[in-house]
């Protein structure tokens, strides 16, 4: 069952250019990974620095397999690094 997986993260101002460097890098891979169906990213309105990606899969399983995978890890590890910060995940299921 398809799943949407909220990627939640706080960017400072001054970081959001390296951290789009990254995040561009991320997505690239993200793209071609199995089970990847779409993804978007918003940036909120109310709150500055506020920016949720919003991804779907095929399965959980899918995105266990990509989230865990050493790629990943060291992207997201550069992330949380520059953020100062550990990126937030929440998993939806579709009813």
């Amino acid at each position: 069952m398809a799943v949407k997986i909220l990627i939640k993260r706080k960017v400072p101002g001054h970081k959001s250019e390296e951290l789009s460097k990254l995040l561009k890098h991320l997505r690239a891979l993200t793209m071609i990974q199995p089970g990847y169906i779409s993804g978007e990213t918003l940036d909120r309105v109310d709150v500055l620095g506020q920016s949720l990606v919003i991804s779907t899969w095929q399965s959980v399983e899918s995105w266990r397999t990509w989230v865990l995978s050493k790629e990943r890890q060291e992207i997201q590890g550069r992330i949380d690094e520059l953020l100062g910060e550990e990126t937030t995940y929440e998993i939806y299921e579709y009813q």
